[in-house]
């Protein structure tokens, strides 16, 4: 059984027992979210999916930790101008584990 649940404005393919990383979610380590913008549910073979949301679906995650992601270099350039620019970011992510999926 598998679910595609957004959040953040990305979508991710869930299982229970899985680990993913979110864009910051405002919740303390080992707490729970419900995550209830679920897009599809797989079960048993049987497909259900939403337009654009499953009525009465929602996928219930543990909170792990809240950590930061890579850093992603931004590099601005401007060619015989000697314009150079050079920034950076860390973004903050939530980690959380899948507990269950309800549909």
């Amino acid at each position: 059984m598998y679910a595609v649940v957004q959040t953040g404005g990305k979508q991710y393919r869930v299982a229970v027992g899985d680990t993913i990383d979110v864009e910051r979610l405002d919740a303390e380590p080992g707490g729970e979210v419900a995550l209830d913008r679920v897009l599809m549910v797989v079960r048993d073979g049987e497909v259900l999916i939403g337009r654009p949301l499953v009525e009465g679906a929602k996928v219930v995650a543990e909170v792990v930790d809240q950590v930061k992601g890579p850093k992603l270099i931004v590099f601005k350039m401007k060619p015989k101008k000697r314009y150079r620019r050079k920034t950076g970011h860390r973004q903050k992510l939530t980690r959380l584990t899948i507990k269950e999926i309800v549909a």
